[in-house]
């Protein structure tokens, strides 16, 4: 009789035995498929974020350079500092608009942006005061003369704003300021500040600058609140207006306006946005040999680099349940071959007595695992993306949970540990308080949604490490098979 016939005969006649290996296979096979699908899941999460997250440089002035150079011009001629005739000076390089537009046209970017912080003086409306604590100037000192009551944070646009690319501050009413706002007195002012003042779109507010020397009269355009009353907390004026509801938006050219002559066609901090994650290094390379030492490029891929960082430890986890349930099974089925050879060994010395070659009397075996073999696939096939889908869930939840611990541990946001870091003021020009906080949370809900799919590739890869598994299973039962002396077990 044919060993395929005398399997499939077999495997029906012994139809508990049949089922118990259906069971034990499938649950290997649907944990095997789990693991695939979570790997395959979280390795395209890690390659999409390169597209959706993005990657930003930040072109500002370098302040260890300018501290250094403060220090060496407050020594004396022969190295021993002298004695302070006063206040010790900082002195920030602007940046130069035309060497932010030749970094832009390197292949890699592909837009920027521009800030200006400043600060000015209310004069046809009144400035929101807080009674707790002092008002603080950029650095935590004391507001003096030169320090405004209104912080003036000049953009390219209000979308290119962290704070309201992060949606931490939405524009309610009229609309938020774009590239035609250039050279404009267009500003978008906080809901805060138009309530106390009872001001509206299309007003116009009159301000001095920081001197009180000139006057200037701005157009409401827009009016803007924040989301939260934490994020209105947190985004503390940093120029003098110590609410942050006195915090207004204008062009990055009537910021410089406010600021003197000098500042024409410059910026505090330039933005540019590069086209995906990888290609960070190389851009901020050859950006670097436009710049002079007076200057810094700050990379800021931190979204990204959470996505890739949590999605690496669900990749990991995956593969340690592919190598442990593979393991597992092979070891599994092995003792259960064994098992079944010690059952029917009068079966298998009636065939060997009978002529049957000791290969085909293993090869019934194999087809008869191999046939439970493709239920079991089919059962992880179907069932493996709702498994999928649960295990990723826990191991998404908790690779976030490590992620954000670490990244918490890592200083203040955006890492650069206060003002001049692309996250804080440096970034956006204003007060931000935490912006890329939010742009971080969305990569976190990215994650939470990561989604298993079943492909005809992972039914293929499930199926190769399938048949490895009961062929490593049968090869380490067959020593079972070929020790037996028809012989003997027919005597006994």
């Amino acid at each position: 009789m044919n060993f395929a016939k005398r399997a499939w005969l077999n495997l029906i006649a012994k139809k508990g035995r049949t089922a118990l290996l259906i069971l034990v296979t499938s649950a290997i096979m649907l944990f095997v498929m789990a693991g695939l699908l979570i790997k395959s899941a979280a390795n395209q999460a890690t390659e999409n974020a390169k597209d959706s997250i993005g990657a930003t440089l930040t072109l500002s002035a370098n302040r260890e350079a300018a501290f250094k150079k403060m220090r060496e011009s407050a020594a004396s001629s022969d190295g021993q500092p002298a004695k302070p005739s006063g206040k010790p000076s900082l002195s920030m390089s602007p940046v130069k608009l035309s060497t932010a537009e030749k970094i832009a046209q390197l292949t890699g970017v592909e837009s920027y942006s521009v800030a200006v912080s400043t600060s000015a003086n209310a004069k046809s409306f009144d400035a929101i005061t807080t009674s707790s604590g002092q008002m603080t100037g950029p650095m935590g000192g004391k507001g003096g003369a030169s320090t405004g009551d209104i912080t003036v944070s000049g953009v390219s646009s209000t979308a290119s704003n962290a704070n309201f690319s992060d949606k931490t501050y939405v524009i309610k009413k009229g609309r938020g300021l774009t590239a035609s706002d250039k050279n404009t007195n267009n500003v978008v002012i906080k809901s805060e500040l138009a309530t106390e003042n009872d001001l509206k779109v299309g007003d116009t507010i009159t301000i001095k600058n920081a001197a009180k020397t000139k006057t200037y009269k701005l157009k409401v355009v827009g009016i803007y609140k924040a989301k939260s009353t934490a994020s209105t907390t947190m985004g503390g004026g940093m120029m003098g207006g110590g609410d942050p509801s006195n915090t207004i938006f204008t062009s990055y050219t009537f910021a410089n306006t406010l600021k003197g002559t000098k500042y024409k066609d410059t910026a505090d901090s330039v933005v540019f946005t590069v086209t995906t994650p990888s290609k960070v290094a190389s851009v901020k390379k050859a950006a670097t040999k436009l710049i002079s030492s007076k200057f810094s490029l700050t990379a800021d891929d931190q979204s990204y680099q959470m996505v890739r960082q949590s999605m690496s430890s669900v990749t990991s986890f995956a593969d340690k349940i592919v190598w442990l349930v593979a393991i597992a099974g092979t070891i599994i089925l092995a003792l259960i071959v064994v098992l079944m050879i010690r059952e029917r060994r009068f079966e298998i010395g009636i065939l060997l007595s009978l002529g049957e070659k000791r290969a085909k009397v293993i090869a019934q075996f194999f087809v008869e695992l191999f046939v439970i073999l493709l239920v079991g696939v089919g059962i992880a096939s179907a069932g493996g993306q709702f498994v999928g889908d649960k295990l990723a869930a826990q191991v998404v939840s908790s690779a976030q949970t490590t992620t954000s611990s670490t990244s918490q541990l890592g200083g203040m946001p955006g890492g650069q540990g206060g003002p001049g870091g692309t996250q804080g003021g440096s970034r956006t020009g204003a007060p931000s308080g935490m912006p890329g906080q939010a742009s971080q949370q969305k990569a976190q809900a990215k994650q939470a949604k990561l989604a298993t799919k079943v492909t005809f590739k992972s039914v293929a890869i499930l199926f190769g490490l399938g048949l490895a598994i009961i062929l490593i299973a049968i090869l380490a039962g067959a020593g079972g098979i070929l020790r037996l002396n028809p012989k003997r077990i027919l005597i006994g």
